[in-house]
């Protein structure tokens, strides 16, 4: 972590935590993390590899306690956790062959889709109707799912738990608390396989991904403790929020180079 100053990292921790927060409720902490860590002067280079050590480890709180208190089988989920992580390892070999300076402007093109889709919420994921939908028609859509956005994942990242979850509860019916807790375990085997080609590629920084790791699983906790007592008051405005922001941000930043 040469460079790197105590003040950025103790500003990077936070912003790392509150990612996790933020991730742990209805996902889109890559949003968060990406600018920071780029804010922070992490080569581009490292940067998907780092932020995905880091949000990999960090997830393992949320998606354990949202397991730990949503109870749904595990046995007809093992197909959807590898579709996720086949495409998240496509997408992330893919990833391997872009050039880091476009990724400011992926995030300028994902920011907005994101808030959309957050915004557009409140129309489903009240009501659980997964049971409605015969038990093939239910994993075909989950696993064409768990591929698509696994492969984004792998590619880029910002805002996958929140494309898992809202697409859970549109095509499969799942109401928003379960979609969001099925989101968190895909996105948990997508953050890994995608990690294990970074790591093999050597295309991260594991000190810095190892030393914010605590700091993710630190906000990864709370954000879960929140969603589970409150629902859907706290998951539905928190991306949309932190988009807004972010994008305001990032795009000066774009017009000031």
């Amino acid at each position: 972590m040469t460079g790197f100053t105590a003040a950025r990292l103790i500003v990077l921790s936070a912003l790392v935590f509150l990612a996790g927060v933020v991730d742990a409720l209805a996902g889109g902490g890559g949003l968060i993390t990406l600018p920071a860590y780029l804010a922070a002067g992490l080569n581009p280079a490292l940067l998907l590899g780092t932020n995905k050590l880091s949000s990999a480890l960090g997830t393992i709180a949320s998606a354990g306690r949202y397991l730990h208190r949503l109870r749904f089988p595990l046995r007809p989920f093992v197909p959807l956790l590898v579709c996720a992580m086949l495409g998240s390892g496509l997408g992330a070999w893919l990833a391997l062959s872009l050039d880091p300076a476009f990724i400011r402007y992926l995030l300028l093109a994902a920011l907005p889709l994101v808030a959309i889709a957050v915004l557009t919420r409140h129309e489903f994921g009240k009501e659980d109707h997964s049971a409605e939908l015969d038990a093939a028609t239910l994993r075909e859509r989950s696993c064409a799912i768990s591929a698509a956005v696994g492969a984004y994942d792998g590619f880029f990242g910002p805002g996958t738990g929140t494309f898992f979850a809202l697409a859970l509860a549109r095509w499969c019916r799942h109401d928003l608390l379960s979609a969001t807790g099925r989101a968190k375990l895909l996105n948990l085997a997508t953050n890994f396989a995608a990690l294990a080609v970074f790591l093999y590629s050597g295309r991260l920084s594991l000190a810095l991904g190892l030393a914010m790791a605590a700091a993710s699983a630190a906000g990864h906790w709370l954000g879960a403790h929140l969603g589970l007592r409150h629902s859907e008051r706290v998951i539905r405005p928190a991306v949309a929020l932190v988009c807004a922001g972010l994008f305001i941000k990032i795009l000066r930043d774009a017009l000031a180079r």
